[in-house]
């Protein structure tokens, strides 16, 4: 069973920053997902998405499409015709099918955004709690929506502020 959880940012750096070093934890094996998607709202108000599981599933679908279409053509002596024909098939499914994070769900999140802000969206199948929470507590962000149970929403709310309280205290101290 996955978690989603969505951050929102004030910023599209911010959120660029985060979807990066989500990439980066799992590289290290420190968090699965099924998919992962940003949505970026630029000052004009056009939003941008940028999902992680749509070209997999496009260029998977589009291999699956091709080998069938190949052995068929194998079997009514045109493989490269049929091969192409299934691959092209397969792409077109694997496009138009919606796996993981719901389409329209992004889009209205993202059309809800501030200009200049962005939306980080995250499939969780499986993560190493407190190693990710402490990367991700550097870039901040609101919890927007999960489906996490409330006492783990609340702990990632609290590591998600803990940053800003940290920036706060540091503003308030007298260095001099």
């Amino acid at each position: 069973m996955s978690d989603l959880i969505t951050l929102v940012y004030k910023d599209v750096e911010t959120g660029k920053a985060a979807f990066n070093e989500v990439i980066n934890l799992q590289k290290l094996l420190l968090i699965e997902l099924a998919d992962m998607a940003l949505a970026t709202k630029d000052e004009k108000g056009r939003v941008k998405i940028k999902q992680t599981l749509e070209k997999q599933a496009t260029g998977a679908s589009a291999a699956f499409g091709g080998f069938w279409g190949l052995l068929i053509g194998i079997l009514f002596l045109g493989p490269i015709f049929w091969g192409v024909i299934g691959a092209l098939l397969g792409a077109l499914m694997g496009k138009t099918s919606d796996l993981g994070i719901d389409n329209k769900f992004i889009k209205q999140v993202g059309d809800s955004l501030d200009p200049g802000g962005s939306a980080l969206f995250l499939m969780v199948i499986k993560a190493t709690g407190d190693k990710v929470l402490d990367e991700m507590s550097k870039y901040g962000g609101e919890v927007f929506q999960t489906s996490l149970s409330k006492n783990d929403e609340e702990k990632l709310k609290a590591a998600l502020d803990q940053d800003q309280v940290r920036a706060a205290a540091e503003d308030n101290l007298d260095l001099d």
